[in-house]
């Protein structure tokens, strides 16, 4: 099985998605719609936008600062992919 987005109407009946991993775990929720093509509109925003994203991780904090430091971390590329030999 390969990783999928469900659709679904929550209890307030806003439209979401839930995205899951190929063993069925759920790795991420969207936020409520009010309409299903809003719903599927920010499904392709993740698709498009998911593999170019970079991670910022807040946690990190500087010495004596309020704000929380960022670290950006670049995505990794890509392996290319092998062409037969051709005999």
């Amino acid at each position: 099985m390969s990783a999928k987005f469900h659709v679904y109407l929550d209890h307030a009946k806003e439209f979401r998605f839930r995205l899951l991993a190929s063993n069925g775990e759920i790795i991420a929720v969207g936020e409520g719609y009010k309409t299903k093509n809003s719903c599927l509109k920010g499904i392709q925003s993740i698709q498009k936008n998911a593999p170019i994203a970079v991670i910022e991780d807040l946690t990190l904090v500087k010495k004596d600062a309020k704000e929380p430091a960022k670290k950006t971390v670049k995505p990794a590329k890509k392996a290319a992919a092998k062409k037969p030999d051709a005999n």
